[in-house]
């Protein structure tokens, strides 16, 4: 899809500064920072049932809020700040995804302490390499893989809440563990390289 600005972009983005920003660079960039990394998954846990505009357009607050996605200091949130949480319109305030994002903290923790880093954890799935799709359309993009589904039952195993195989193919496309841009798009092979 061409847009305002001359380029050809996935279709999936709305032509929006915020928008194009984040997809043109971050989207499928390789992340390997564990605070990064957990970023991507508390937002994409937090878009559940939103879109990904809403989450882009809070993420500041976000990052505030979550003391710049710490996990050493999000998995010692207790109730009280939980309760702040809840009070806090610049993010999404639910219950559900604010105790999960605490409790996924201290599985991150947990799996740094195991494997050295949660980064070697989740990459070490695709043998440190991104996987590089090449599809012609954004429709044939999937929501899940084979390698989401692995990849959230032994998160699942781990103790992880408010994750399933479709928000952890979100946030492997998100990492730059998988290349989801299609051909056409600009981005495709510029992140590919």
């Amino acid at each position: 899809m061409r847009f305002s600005d001359g380029k050809v972009r996935c279709s999936w983005i709305k032509d929006n500064p915020l928008y194009l920003k984040y997809h043109d660079e971050e989207w499928g960039v390789p992340v390997y920072d564990d605070n990064k990394l957990f970023e991507y998954l508390v937002l994409e846990s937090a878009e559940a049932g939103l879109n990904w505009l809403v989450i882009l357009n809070k993420r500041e607050n976000y990052r505030k809020a979550y003391c710049n996605f710490d996990p050493e200091v999000v998995a010692s949130f207790k109730e009280d700040k939980v309760a702040e949480l809840l009070n806090d319109a610049g993010i999404v305030r639910s219950r559900a995804k604010i105790e999960s994002s605490i409790n996924n903290a201290k599985k991150v923790l947990e799996i740094q302490k195991e494997y050295g880093s949660f980064s070697k954890y989740i990459w070490g799935f695709v043998e440190n390499k991104p996987i590089i799709n090449d599809w012609e359309s954004t429709e044939e993009v999937p929501d899940e893989t084979p390698m989401s589904l692995k990849i959230t039952k032994d998160m699942k195993r781990r103790g992880f809440k408010f994750i399933g195989s479709r928000i952890i193919y979100a946030f492997m496309q998100a990492v730059g563990i998988v290349n989801d841009h299609p051909k056409y798009c600009m981005r495709h092979y510029a992140v590919s390289k």
